[in-house]
């Protein structure tokens, strides 16, 4: 170990910053979050430099730098663009015992400053000694992910009540295994959801709950795994798959999101094929969930697109709380917003579309559209979810009901994937366009003038554009006539 990890207590006291570029300001603002007395010494400093200056914020001192300056500092940052300067500051500084760091010098320097992660009180500090910043830099940002911000909160209660849990667990092995329940229980959860009075409830009682039925106490954790890109992961949601016991996930889980799951974790296929029985698949899911949070298990539901949107997440999120399994949300990116964005086209638009309506093709027996004026408004977009056959079926109902036949369509195939496909067509024409060029589900149909934008927004995947140039043309004179 080549330096010694330090946490230093700046509250009130002063540090002293030679410079006044854009590092410099880094810097200040990095002491001013740790409550220090910031002096800053420079001829010429940036404007938000002078800006915390004229707020009183800091103390500016328009001169070159003086051995004097040091007078009074407990710590000190050289931020010069000046080699010698700096070589300067650093030979006063050892003189007056005082340390020092001279940025992006390592040899100048007798401290580092690390790369933080705060979630205060907890603070963490990454250093690779100034061999590599960047290398540093990378580990915060893995880091920055896998930690939730609540566990600053969980911090701050811990601190609360550190001698109460002394008490409650003398011995060190229970006390440690009560401070990872605090994590992983009912107490993170509450703090997570922003609870923070249930938080210190679940805390109380566990403080006199006996260890073993601690143990006991699972969760469901109903994830929306996006599209398929990986990428569009939230981070709440790879935070729910690195603590996941039992992951039951769906058909339209990719295998790239399936990859970011905690390698350790149970996974059970629960996904719905055609010809199944769905009823008595969702019975299953309904039963999984519960039995392996009730075997203290977290387990994470993971579900294609959005969980709330056709995922069926309301109803198993009405199954848990009459079984009473505690149970949280992380909601997805869900297919239209995803497919039409990786196509280039806007849902909404100020010219063509005023509003969005998210409709499915899929529906239970009885359960019809009462009303379909508005989704025959040519200034709404209707984006249509569910089984290739059964959108395209529903296209024939709009053209039944007087939408207008050369309504621009796209429809899009395995959305943000690396085989994503986007078909440009017409409400008339789409599922023609679609048999000639074999489509298949997973797909998602978008209908209204803002599709037609695909033709020259489009960025990823392959772009099929089956609109004839005539089309094209009464599409632009359409837009010109609404601006």
């Amino acid at each position: 170990m080549t330096l010694f990890p330090l946490f230093a207590n700046l509250k009130h006291r002063a540090v002293l910053v030679i410079g006044g570029g854009e590092i410099a300001e880094r810097k200040v603002r990095l002491m001013l979050a740790c409550g220090a007395r910031v002096t800053v010494v420079a001829p010429h400093v940036v404007d938000t430099l002078q800006e915390l200056a004229r707020l009183e914020r800091i103390t500016l001192i328009a001169a070159s730098y003086q051995t004097s300056h040091l007078n009074g500092a407990w710590l000190i940052i050289a931020a010069t663009d000046q080699r010698t300067v700096n070589q300067r500051i650093a030979q006063d500084a050892q003189d007056a015992r005082i340390l020092v760091n001279v940025v992006d010098d390592p040899e100048l320097s007798s401290f580092q400053v690390p790369a933080i992660v705060d979630r205060s009180p907890l603070i963490i500090a990454i250093s690779s000694t100034g061999s590599a910043p960047m290398l540093a830099r990378r580990v915060r940002e893995q880091l920055e992910t896998m930690i939730d911000h609540s566990v600053g909160a969980l911090a701050r209660l811990a601190h609360d009540y550190r001698s109460a849990i002394r008490r409650a667990r003398p011995e060190l092995g229970p006390r440690r295994r009560f401070y990872d329940w605090l994590m992983d229980g009912p107490v993170g959860a509450a703090l997570r959801s922003q609870q923070g009075e249930q938080a210190r409830q679940a805390l109380e009682q566990g403080l006199h709950t006996p260890e073993s039925a601690q143990d006991k106490q699972g969760r469901v954790i109903l994830v929306g795994a996006g599209p398929g890109d990986p990428g569009l992961l939230t981070l709440n949601a790879l935070r729910a798959l690195n603590r996941a016991d039992v992951i039951l996930y769906d058909r339209l889980v990719s295998d790239q999101v399936m990859e970011l799951a905690r390698r350790d974790a149970t996974r059970i296929f629960v996904g719905k094929q055609l010809g199944e029985d769905h009823h008595q698949t969702q019975a299953r899911i309904h039963g999984l969930m519960v039995e392996h949070a009730r075997a203290g298990h977290t387990v994470v539901r993971l579900k294609g697109g959005d969980g709330f949107i056709f995922g069926r997440g309301g109803e198993e999120l009405e199954y848990l709380a009459e079984q009473k399994v505690a149970f949280e949300v992380v909601p997805g990116i869900t297919a239209a917003v995803a497919c039409a964005a990786y196509s280039g086209i806007p849902l909404t638009h100020r010219d063509h579309a005023q509003s969005v309506q998210l409709v499915t093709a899929h529906r239970q027996s009885g359960h019809s559209i009462q009303d379909w004026n508005p989704l025959l408004d040519p200034t709404q977009t209707v984006a249509v979810y569910m089984g290739l056959q059964q959108i395209l079926l529903f296209c024939d109902d709009l053209l039944l009901r007087g939408r207008d036949a050369d309504t621009p369509c796209a429809l899009v195939e395995n959305g943000s994937r690396p085989e994503q496909r986007t078909l440009l067509s017409t409400l008339q024409r789409i599922a023609r366009d679609a048999r000639q060029h074999d489509f298949k589900s997973p797909a998602i149909l978008i209908i209204g003038q803002v599709a037609a934008l695909g033709a020259s927004l489009s960025w990823y995947g392959e772009l099929i554009d089956q609109f004839s140039p005539y089309e094209h043309q009464v599409h632009k004179d359409q837009i010109l006539e609404l601006a």
